[in-house]
């Protein structure tokens, strides 16, 4: 009698370990499709800024500043880059020479015979 007891105490254990990791399983596979939500968004998504508002570029560069000094002169130097290329765009003579030049620069770079010139001599 004891062990009909014993054998029916390790089934039931068994079987409510087993029902117990089913149900484990069932609820944690609900949880897969869910998503975190991202709170990396931009001010425009947040419409804290409407989306027609632009900023000035002194006023990128003061916001940076603000961020950290190091980004204030990389927002400086980036905004002096793009005026310098718009006046460079006016000038028909500079875009030649700056065409030249990057041509030069790339021809230095690739310097060694591609396989065709090799294959013609």
């Amino acid at each position: 009698m004891q062990k009909l007891f014993l054998s029916l105490k390790q089934v039931l254990s068994a079987s409510i370990v087993i029902f117990g990791s089913l149900i484990f399983i069932g609820i944690s596979s609900g949880f897969i499709g869910i998503q975190q939500p991202s709170y990396a968004t931009t001010l425009e998504e947040t419409k804290l800024i409407p989306p027609e508002y632009k900023p000035k570029p002194e006023e990128k560069i003061n916001r940076a500043y603000e961020y950290d000094p190091g980004v204030g002169i990389q927002e400086e130097e980036r905004q002096e880059a793009y005026e310098q290329a718009i006046k460079d765009s006016k000038s028909l003579n500079t875009l030649e020479k700056a065409y030249e030049k990057n041509l030069k620069e790339e021809q230095a770079q690739n310097s060694s015979e591609s396989i065709g010139k090799k294959s013609q001599k």
